[in-house]
């Protein structure tokens, strides 16, 4: 058995910065967000308290997402061998979940509004609008310096600012319709548009974290990459038993049974081991656990060993 975990300083760095960019996110929001939620209801605006009710959301998830790296500190235990790093996964679904909540609640305010448009103070509105833009473009431009990309909590967080970004400057639009036009329908309206865009960067979050929570294969790894490159060792005859799977954003996993040429020795099987740790690694694969076996281990004929209800993946048959 081989487990290979790497440890680099890098990594350690980037999640220090991350979790610094979220706190003082953090703290930005959510003084903001109560701003907001006055000025919503002394201007009577939808648009500006639908963009407050994506704010609460987005304290929230930064709230969770602060948790969730803390939590994600924690070293592995007897009870949790992988630490607590899963928690991350589970603070981005939560995520999701609400934002797709909140955006239908949204959805329902603006048509009772559509139908019954009351009064808006559009010049307060527009004063507390065009600050909460200010604000959102400063929070993106933190997270923003983070690794958005790889890590999904970050990219959660991120996508929840966006959404703000692009609410802030929904009810500006809102505000300077009501005040040159006259135009009451433009606060609910802004506020559906907020909400559409809540719903999608919800419902991408949630199917993502669904995803990994379900062990499924990481986006960014290609599977017959990885398997040719081990069929293609001299001394490897097949491969079965092969998962690959992410423990949290940024860490994958691998384990597989590995069927090597008979007579191999114990130094070769220990080269062997390192070859294909080194491999993987070039595949974002950091912890691996292998198991080198002779042909005459029991063993299923199927690489994945028998996937979809003993449907078996045939062209990679030893």
């Amino acid at each position: 058995m081989s487990h290979n975990h790497n440890q680099d300083h890098g990594h350690d760095h980037g999640h220090s910065a991350n979790k610094k960019a979220l706190i003082v996110s953090l703290i930005i929001t959510t003084v903001y967000m109560v701003i907001e939620v006055i000025g919503g209801l002394i201007t009577n605006s939808l648009a500006l308290l639908s963009d407050a009710g994506h704010m609460l959301s987005d304290s929230v998830s930064l709230g969770v997402g602060v948790l969730a790296f803390v939590m994600g500190e924690k070293a592995a235990n007897y009870s949790k061998t992988y630490g607590y790093k899963r928690f991350e996964i589970l603070a981005a679904l939560f995520n999701g979940v609400t934002l797709v909540l909140i955006a239908l609640y949204i959805c329902y305010e603006a048509y009772q509004r559509f139908i019954n448009p009351p009064e808006v103070a559009s010049t307060g509105m527009l004063i507390v609008a065009s600050i909460g833009l200010i604000v959102n473009i400063v929070v993106a431009w933190i997270l923003m310096r983070g690794d958005t990309k790889e890590n999904l909590n970050l990219r959660a967080a991120f996508l929840h600012v966006l959404g703000d970004l692009l609410g802030s400057i929904g009810a500006i639009v809102a505000a300077l319709l009501i005040m040159v036009f006259g135009w009451g329908w433009a606060d609910p309206l802004a506020s559906v548009i907020v909400a559409i865009l809540i719903l999608i960067s919800g419902w991408r979050v949630t199917r993502k974290s669904i995803h990994v929570l379900m062990e499924g294969k990481p986006e960014n790894i290609d599977m017959d990459s990885v398997i040719n490159s081990l069929e293609e060792l001299p001394e490897v005859i097949g491969i079965h038993d092969l998962h690959i799977w992410s423990i949290t954003s940024d860490k994958n996993a691998f384990s597989c049974h590995v069927v090597v040429n008979e007579g191999t020795s114990f130094e070769k099987s220990q080269q062997l081991l390192r070859t294909i740790e080194d491999k993987l690694a070039y595949h974002k694969i950091n912890h691996v656990t292998v198991q080198l076996e002779n042909q005459h281990h029991p063993h299923e004929g199927s690489i994945m060993c028998k996937v979809n209800d003993g449907e078996e993946h045939s062209q990679h048959h030893h």
